[in-house]
C-alpha cells in the first residue's frame, strides 16, 4: 500500500521552528511581566525580525495569545490525563489535584494565563472550550462514583437542568463517563466536576499569584484539605 506521508519542505519547517521560536519568547515575556508583558515587536526585535514579517506566523497578539492558551491547557492535560484514577475515590482525586497543583506551581505564569484575570481586550476563542474540558474529564470520571449529600442536592438540581438543556455538555460527559444526560449520575458527575474545579483554582490560583507568601500555612496542606472536605460532600470513599 502506497504511505500517504508527506515529507515538510524546508520551508515549512522553517516557518514551524520560527513559530516555536516565537512562542518560546512569549512564554519568557509572560513568565516576567505577565500577559501585559508580551509584546510582538519586542519578541520581533529579539528574534532578528522586522514587526511587519512576525505577522506572517502571527496575524496579531490574540492569535499569539490563543496559541500559548491552547498549549498550556494542552500541557496540564496532559499530566491530568496521566494520573491513575482506576481506584476511584477520594484517593484518585487526592492524586488529579496534587497534579493539577504540581503543574501549576512548576509554571505559575501559564497557568494564571489560563486561570487568572481576564485579559483586557482578548477573548479566547470557542476552541480552547475544548482544551479546558479536557482538564476537567478525569474529575467527570470520579465523581461518577459520588452520592452528594444533601447539602449538595439543589446544586445537583440546578446542573441536571443544564445537561437537559445544552447537547453539547450532555454530550461531553456522556463521552467521559459513558452516562446519558437522564441518569442521576451524570449531574452528580458534573457536578462534582465544576465544584471541584471551582474549589481548587482558588486555591491553587492564589498560590499560583503568590497570594500565601508569609502565611503559616503549607499550600500543599490546605489543598489537600479541601480535597477530603470535596471527597466528603460526595461521600467519596
Amino acid at each position: 500500500m502506497t504511505s500517504t506521508h508527506r515529507t515538510r519542505t524546508p520551508r515549512e519547517r522553517y516557518r514551524d521552528q520560527t513559530r516555536a521560536e516565537i512562542k518560546q519568547i512569549a512564554v519568557s515575556q509572560l513568565a516576567v511581566g505577565g500577559v501585559e508583558g508580551v509584546a510582538l515587536l519586542r519578541i520581533a526585535k529579539e528574534i532578528g525580525m522586522s514587526g511587519p514579517a512576525l505577522y506572517r506566523y502571527f496575524a496579531s497578539r490574540d492569535d499569539l495569545l490563543t496559541e500559548l492558551v491552547v498549549d498550556a491547557y494542552q500541557a496540564v492535560a496532559a499530566d491530568i490525563r496521566a494520573v491513575d484514577i482506576s481506584g476511584g475515590g477520594r484517593t484518585a482525586l487526592h492524586a488529579l489535584a496534587t497534579a493539577l497543583r504540581d503543574w501549576a506551581v512548576a509554571q505559575p505564569h501559564l497557568y494564571l494565563l489560563i486561570q487568572g484575570t481576564p485579559v483586557p481586550g482578548f477573548r479566547a476563542p470557542d476552541e480552547t472550550v475544548a482544551h479546558a474540558r479536557e482538564v476537567l474529564g478525569p474529575f467527570l470520571i470520579v465523581f461518577a462514583e459520588g452520592r452528594p449529600s444533601g447539602s449538595v442536592e439543589p446544586l445537583v438540581d440546578e446542573f441536571a437542568r443544564w445537561l437537559r438543556d445544552d447537547t453539547a455538555v450532555a454530550a461531553w460527559v456522556e463521552q467521559r463517563t459513558g452516562l446519558s444526560p437522564e441518569e442521576p449520575a451524570a449531574a452528580v458527575a458534573l457536578t462534582g466536576a465544576i465544584t471541584a474545579w471551582s474549589q481548587l483554582h482558588g486555591t491553587v490560583g492564589l498560590e499560583a499569584a503568590g497570594q500565601f507568601a508569609g502565611m503559616g500555612h503549607r499550600p500543599a496542606t490546605l489543598l489537600a484539605a479541601q480535597v477530603d472536605m470535596l471527597a466528603d460532600a460526595f461521600q467519596l470513599a
